[in-house]
């Protein structure tokens, strides 16, 4: 595999071996934050080189699905700790490719790190259940069992984080895989799928192809031998994905927006909240399906959170993601910094009030990137599609409510589900709104962001379709269940028919 500091030149990974796209086409990687850093040249596939990866997988299949789980485990582990040694070298380059900071990306690459770990824990477990039989000498189970080739389409926000949440349990699980990461953000995925190479996975088991959607990502959600699909992104290209699914009756799990509330209640830890509105809002430049785009503030309290909370985004510095001092990054490229562009003129329009930002960076040393200043609307109200629609870039929508009820329905009243916030002292409060709240995620005192590996992570209404990610719960999307009984009674028993 040809590396940056060399030729620039990137490969896919099929069976095993770095190889060219065969159309010949390529896609440079740019620096967010400074577009005339060049990160990588990387493959442009075409649905012939999807084809070849997808035969690699199910050929790789016949023999995976058969090594005993503790051992495919095994593998795991061993990559996960090459994974340990390299975070910081992974960490500087997701950086340079995706533009975060620092800290962010490092967390990105421990979040990949904590899930192959719990994976390949996994590999001893894989439970299923035993029951007693309704009948005399029967034995009852259930066990899980692989499916075959799984298509993996994943974005550029979290390019390993996420593409670790669906790869490790595919793997233990006896799946193999065709993983398509973002255009935007390739290298992390790449370097990722690296470490497994050389932990020792079998050639065809796991292959990375590199493309846009509709040449590379349409292909894979469409081949027939790829029985399972996962895909993370915005949800009207996962309403693509679902119908293209549904005819064949392929597995499919979605995993798409979020227009994220932080409610604060008249008791709550204002200081706290703050912290927390400022970290949900603009962590990542906003560019979370889980960031907390609103905060819905009781009224009694609203003058003086607002003010606070102005003031704090207005003084976060904006910049390289690998400067030290820097809190917030550039937005992924230039249609993204223009949808984000846009939405502040859509709430201008509305008539939300411009507290703060509102405009892009483009001075100095942040000429040559895609940035955004921190921007703040006030007196929103709930219908308004600043407070409605996902922007997917550093905006806030601040809207005053009179209580918890109606802090609730203001929180549900939106076409997501994925993740909620209450910061509040009233135990009752807390825990009406983590009832009420039909979210995904819910959070008390804390912002919307900051999902652990073992518990399910996923939302409702148009934020999924009803699978999760992570846990034992993508154990459940990534096996299929068979029952098994075992009769020892040496004559025929008709279950129901004998046992009334």
């Amino acid at each position: 595999m040809a590396t940056a500091s060399a030729s620039h030149a990137y490969k896919n990974f099929i069976n095993g071996e770095w190889v060219a796209p065969r159309s010949g086409k390529t896609l440079e990687n740019r620096n967010p934050g400074n577009t005339d850093e060049l990160i990588g040249i990387f493959p442009l596939s075409s649905r012939e080189d999807v084809d070849v990866a997808v035969s690699a997988a199910k050929e790789a299949y016949k023999t995976w699905r058969l090594i005993p789980a503790p051992k495919r485990a095994e593998i795991l582990f061993r990559a996960v700790e090459l994974l340990v040694k390299r975070k910081e070298e992974f960490s500087r380059d997701m950086t340079r490719e995706m533009g975060k900071v620092l800290a962010e990306t490092r967390g990105d690459v421990q979040e990949a790190i904590d899930m192959t770990y719990y994976m390949a824990g996994e590999g001893r477990r894989l439970f299923g259940q035993t029951t007693p039989s309704e009948l005399p000498n029967k034995f009852a189970m259930s066990l899980r069992q692989s499916i075959g080739v799984c298509g993996l389409i994943t974005p550029w926000n979290f390019p390993m984080a996420i593409p670790a949440w669906k790869m490790m349990p595919a793997l233990v699980c006896g799946n193999t895989l065709v993983i398509k990461p973002a255009e935007d953000t390739p290298l992390s995925t790449y370097h990722l799928v690296e470490m497994l190479s050389e932990a020792g996975l079998p050639p065809g088991v796991v292959n990375l192809v590199g493309g846009d959607g509709p040449d590379a990502g349409a292909p894979l959600t469409k081949h027939a031998d790829v029985p399972v699909i996962s895909f993370t992104g915005s949800t009207s290209t996962g309403r693509i994905i679902a119908e293209t699914c549904a005819p064949t009756f392929k597995h499919y799990s979605l995993e798409m927006g979020g227009k994220n509330i932080i409610l604060v209640m008249d008791d709550a830890n204002l200081d706290l909240a703050v912290d927390g509105a400022i970290w949900g809002g603009f962590g990542t430049t906003g560019q979370r399906c889980t960031a907390a785009s609103r905060v819905g503030i009781h009224k009694s309290v609203y003058k003086e959170f607002v003010g606070r909370f102005v003031e704090r985004a207005a003084k976060l510095r904006v910049g390289n993601g690998l400067d030290p001092s820097v809190e917030m990054g550039p937005c992924i490229n230039e249609q993204q910094l223009q949808t984000v562009m846009s939405y502040v003129e859509i709430g201008v329009k509305e008539g939300a009030k411009l507290l703060t930002g509102g405009h892009r960076l483009a001075g100095g040393e942040l000429a040559k990137g895609w940035f955004h200043e921190p921007t703040v609307f006030g007196d929103c109200q709930p219908k308004m599609r600043v407070a409605q629609e996902e922007i997917f870039g550093p905006v806030v929508s601040l809207i005053p409510i009179d209580g918890l009820e109606q802090g609730i329905a203001v929180a549900n009243g939106v076409p997501y589900g994925l993740s909620a916030s209450i910061y509040t002292r009233d135990v009752n409060h807390a825990f009406a709104a983590m009832r009420d709240l039909y979210t995904g995620i819910v959070y008390v005192n804390a912002p919307t962001i900051g999902a652990e590996t073992h518990l399910p992570f996923g939302g409702t209404k148009q934020t999924g379709n009803g699978h999760r990610e992570a846990a034992v719960a993508a154990i459940d999307f990534f096996t299929e269940w068979k029952s098994v009984y075992i009769d020892y009674s040496d004559k025929l028993q008709r279950a129901q028919i004998d046992n009334n």
